[in-house]
C-alpha cells in the first residue's frame, strides 16, 4: 500500500472505531439497557436517562428516547462541527497534497484519453510511411517514362501526412508533459513519506487517545445522565379503559427494581379508596390488587407515590399529606400557605386541581396558584420527608388557563388545553427561573385530559385520558461538554 493510502486507511479506519463505539456503546452509557414496561396492544416502554444541556455548537448533543417505533431504545449522538484534527497545521498541509496529487491523477487522465487518440493517428502515419517507402522502391525500379505520374502520387501522399505534423508536435508536447507530471508525483511521494514519518504514528495515536479521553468523560457523565430538554412526546398507548372521566394512576419512580406496582385512584373528590396492583400486567387485567383507605378523601388528581408515600391533597384545604402505603399511617402533613383550593384556582378543566403534585429527577414539587401571584402558576419544591418549602418560583402564566403540567428536569411544561387539539405551550425553568412559549405537539386521543405526570424512573408521561389510562414516551435533548477535544 502507498503512503498515501496507507495515511488515509489509518484515518478511515480510525472513524470507524468511532463509529463502531458509538452505535455499540453508547447506548448503554446513557442508561438505555434498564426495564421495559409492557402495555396493552404490544405497546413497550423503556426506561433511560439524560444529561444536562450547554452550547451546542462546542459539544456533543445526544438525542434519547425510551423507545423507537419499534420498542427499542434509541440513542442519537451529534458530533461538533469541529473535527478535533482541524487545528493541526501538518494534517492541513497533508490535506492539501493528497488534494494536489487527486487534481494531478484527473489531468492524467485527461492526457490519456488525448494520448489514445492521437495513437490513432500515429497508427494510420506509419501505414503511410510504409506505402511511401514502396513507392521509392517502385520510382527506383522503373522506368523513366513512369518516373512523372510516381511523382505525382507521392506528392499526393504527402499532401495526407502533412495534416498529421501537428499532430506529431501535439503528441511530442503531451510525452515531455507526462514527463514532469511522473517528476512531480516523485516528489510528492518524497513529501508524504518526511511527513509520515514526522506525524504519521504520533498523530495515529493522538487520535487513539482523544477517543479514549471522550469515552471516560461519556462514562463519568453517566452518573449525571438524568435530565435534558423536552423536544417531542410519542403517540400514546393506551394501558387500559377503566373508571370515571377523571382520575389518577401511577407507579413509584423509587421503587426498587423488581417492584412494578401500579396504584390506581378514581374520581377527583369524595373519594378516599386507593388500589395497588401487583403489576402494570395486574392491573391491565384488573387482578390481584388491594385497597388503601386514606384518612380523608382527596382533592383534584395531584396525587403522586414516591419512595413508598403516597401524597395528596386533602379535599377543601391546602394541606398536603404524606401517607406510608406500608404501614397505613400518616407520616406528615403540612400547609402550602397561600395555595389556592377548592376550585379557586383550578386547571382549565376543573375538578378541584388546584394542587397538583409531582415528582421529577430530582424531588417532590407542588404546583398551584395564589393571590399574591394573581392567580398564575407557583411552583414550589418540597422536602418529600418535613413536606417544607425548599424554594418557590413565581411564573407568569394563569393557572386557570393551563390545561395540565408537569416537571421534568426542574422544568415546567404545560399544556394549551385539555380537550380536543392540544400541545405542550409554554416551559418554566426553574434553575434559570426563565420561561419560554414552545410548541410540542402532544395527541389528545379521548378529547379529555385530566391528569398529567411525569415518572423520571420510566421517562415516561403517564395520563387519565377521559377513562383511559395512558402513557406517553418522551424524547429529551441533551449536550455533552466536549471541551479539550
Amino acid at each position: 500500500m502507498s503512503v498515501p493510502l496507507l495515511k488515509i486507511g489509518v484515518v478511515l479506519s480510525t472513524m470507524a472505531m468511532i463509529t463502531n463505539w458509538m452505535s455499540q456503546t453508547l447506548p448503554s452509557l446513557v442508561g438505555l439497557n434498564t426495564t421495559r414496561l409492557s402495555a396493552a396492544g404490544g405497546g413497550t416502554l423503556d426506561r433511560s436517562t439524560g444529561v444536562l444541556p450547554t452550547n451546542p455548537e462546542e459539544s456533543w448533543q445526544v438525542y434519547s428516547s425510551a423507545q423507537d417505533s419499534e420498542g427499542r431504545c434509541i440513542c442519537t449522538v451529534v458530533a461538533p462541527q469541529q473535527t478535533m484534527c482541524s487545528r493541526d497545521a501538518r494534517t492541513k498541509q497533508l490535506r492539501q497534497l493528497l488534494e494536489k496529487v487527486q487534481n494531478m491523477s484527473q489531468s492524467i487522465e485527461v492526457l490519456d484519453r488525448r494520448t489514445q487518440r492521437d495513437l490513432q493517428y500515429v497508427e494510420k502515419m506509419e501505414t503511410q510511411m510504409k506505402g511511401l517507402e514502396s513507392k521509392f522502391k517502385q520510382v527506383e525500379e522503373s522506368h523513366k517514362q513512369h518516373l512523372a505520374r510516381q511523382f505525382k502520387a507521392i506528392k499526393a501522399k504527402m499532401d495526407e501526412l502533412r495534416p498529421l505534423i501537428p499532430v506529431l508536435e501535439e503528441y511530442k508536447a503531451d510525452a515531455k508533459l507526462v514527463l514532469q507530471f511522473k517528476e512531480e508525483v516523485q516528489n510528492l511521494t518524497s513529501v508524504l513519506n518526511e511527513l509520515q514519518e514526522e506525524i504519521g504514528a504520533y498523530d495515529y495515536d493522538e487520535l487513539q487517545s482523544r477517543v479514549s479521553n471522550l469515552e471516560e468523560r461519556l462514562r463519568a457523565c453517566m452518573q449525571k445522565l438524568a435530565c435534558g430538554k423536552l423536544t417531542g412526546i410519542s403517540d400514546p398507548v393506551t394501558v387500559k379503559t377503566s373508571g370515571s372521566r377523571f382520575g389518577s394512576w401511577m407507579t413509584d419512580p423509587l421503587a426498587p427494581e423488581g417492584d412494578n406496582r401500579v396504584w390506581y385512584m378514581d374520581g377527583y373528590h369524595n373519594n378516599r379508596f386507593v388500589r395497588e396492583y401487583r403489576s402494570l400486567q395486574d392491573f391491565m387485567t384488573t387482578d390481584n390488587f388491594t385497597s388503601h383507605r386514606l384518612p380523608h378523601p382527596w382533592s383534584g388528581t395531584g396525587q403522586v407515590v414516591y419512595n413508598g408515600s403516597i401524597y395528596f391533597n386533602k379535599f377543601q384545604s391546602h394541606i398536603v399529606i404524606r401517607f406510608d402505603l406500608r404501614t397505613e399511617s400518616v407520616l406528615k402533613q403540612r400547609s402550602l400557605d397561600y395555595a389556592g383550593y377548592n376550585n379557586m384556582y383550578h386547571y382549565a378543566w376543573g375538578g378541584h386541581s388546584d394542587i397538583d403534585l409531582m415528582v421529577d429527577e430530582s424531588g417532590l414539587w407542588a404546583v398551584y396558584a395564589t393571590n399574591q401571584n394573581a392567580g398564575n402558576i407557583v411552583v414550589s419544591k418540597l422536602d418529600p420527608v418535613s413536606l417544607q418549602v425548599l424554594h418557590t418560583w413565581n411564573t407568569s402564566y394563569p393557572k386557570r388557563s393551563a390545561g395540565e403540567a408537569f416537571i421534568i428536569c426542574g422544568t415546567l411544561y404545560v399544556t394549551n388545553g385539555y380537550s380536543g387539539g392540544t400541545k405542550v405551550h409554554y416551559a418554566y425553568q426553574t434553575n434559570a427561573s426563565t420561561y419560554e412559549y414552545i410548541d410540542i405537539p402532544f395527541q389528545n386521543k379521548y378529547s379529555h385530559i385530566s391528569m398529567l405526570d411525569y415518572n423520571p424512573k420510566d421517562r415516561a408521561l403517564y395520563a387519565w385520558n377521559n377513562g383511559h389510562q395512558v402513557l406517553y414516551n418522551v424524547t429529551l435533548f441533551h449536550v455533552i461538554r466536549s471541551d479539550e477535544l
